[in-house]
């Protein structure tokens, strides 16, 4: 049995296991016959996603954003499920998964969808699938591959998992375990508010907010499109958006001072919502700062949130802080069952 971490976020794809975490954008697009691919430099897995799943073949991620002529990109969740999760959460399994025995998997969905959405997630992905991946020299990789067992968590619990799990999926952090913890997962889509009190789920506290980077990029998205007459979407936003700085049409467009305003609003808008949200849990011990939003609205939201922040490890990519802490949890829950 091999235990998988999956996250399947609107902006990026996450699968964690026995090799290292792999990331890429939640982008599907058609599958055409291109006449040369270079392989000048080298070239990582996430960069060349060929695959065909029931009978259909699609480019996935970066090569479906660099190369296909018609390009998929959703921020719907109900289309998020229909039509992207099962060759997504594939591509990924596929990927890192063994033929050799049998895949759990544990996964999560932003606490508004949980309930309604869990039990449709798992029936897509739950049983034996054929994937074929077509390398770049045009010779096909057939993969078998058989999903058991599906745990499904509200995706912030990851975050916290993470921090109180190590990588053998043994509770190691007994102090912070016993604390009542809350969550503030920024993602692409939607901010996720939750808490932990000694690891139990408190509803209360727990919400799915509209609004994450997206909506940043949007905004900051119109605005380029008022100055040089070009839409630039979303899932092109994020490289120019760090950078503050965008060349459309050979002239560059600097939109940092934008950006910062816009980040700064976003920030005032999620402080204040987790103040509403948690005005009668003024007992909590700790407050973990996470995902990929995170790291672009930390210097704006924290001096927001009033309470005992648990810092943002610097060089660690806090979009796979869910995905790694879903993958303890599995081998948690399935290989060291009394841990």
């Amino acid at each position: 049995m091999e235990v998988l971490g999956i996250d399947i976020g609107f902006g990026f794809t996450k699968v964690a296991g026995c090799k290292d975490p792999l990331i890429f954008k939640s982008i599907l697009g058609d599958a055409t016959h291109l006449q040369f691919w270079s392989d000048f430099s080298e070239v990582s897995p996430a960069e060349y996603f060929h695959v065909t799943i029931d009978g259909k073949t699609y480019f996935v991620g970066d090569l479906a954003e660099n190369q296909s002529n018609v390009r998929h990109f959703t921020l719907d969740q109900d289309k998020l499920i229909s039509d992207f999760v099962k060759i997504l959460a594939l591509t990924a399994v596929g990927f890192m998964g063994s033929e050799n025995e049998p895949i759990n998997i544990v996964s999560g969905l932003p606490i508004i969808y949980f309930k309604e959405k869990k039990d449709t997630f798992t029936e897509i992905l739950k049983g034996k699938h054929e994937i074929i991946f077509t390398q770049p020299d045009g010779k096909t990789v057939r993969k078998l591959i058989s999903i058991d067992k599906i745990c499904m968590l509200p995706q912030p619990i990851g975050s916290a998992l993470n921090v109180v799990l190590n990588d053998d999926g043994k509770l190691i952090d007994q102090d912070l375990a016993k604390k009542k913890v809350g969550v503030i997962d920024i993602g692409f889509r939607t901010t996720d508010i939750t808490i932990l009190d000694h690891l139990q789920y408190i509803d209360r506290g727990s919400r799915t907010l509209d609004t994450g980077i997206s909506k940043a990029f949007s905004i900051i998205s119109n605005k380029l499109r008022e100055r040089s007459n070009t839409n630039v979407e979303l899932f092109r936003m994020y490289k120019a958006a760090e950078s503050g700085s965008i060349k459309i049409k050979g002239q560059e467009y600097n939109f940092s001072g934008i950006r910062d305003q816009v980040y700064a609003r976003l920030a005032e808008l999620i402080a204040s919502e987790i103040e509403r949200l948690w005005a009668e849990d003024w007992d909590i011990d700790k407050i973990l700062f996470t995902g990929g939003g995170s790291m672009v609205l930390a210097q704006f939201l924290m001096p927001l949130i009033i309470g005992n922040m648990i810092p943002l490890r610097a060089k660690v990519d806090a979009r796979l802080n869910n995905v790694r802490g879903y993958l303890k949890y599995g081998l948690h829950l399935w290989q060291n069952p009394q841990a």
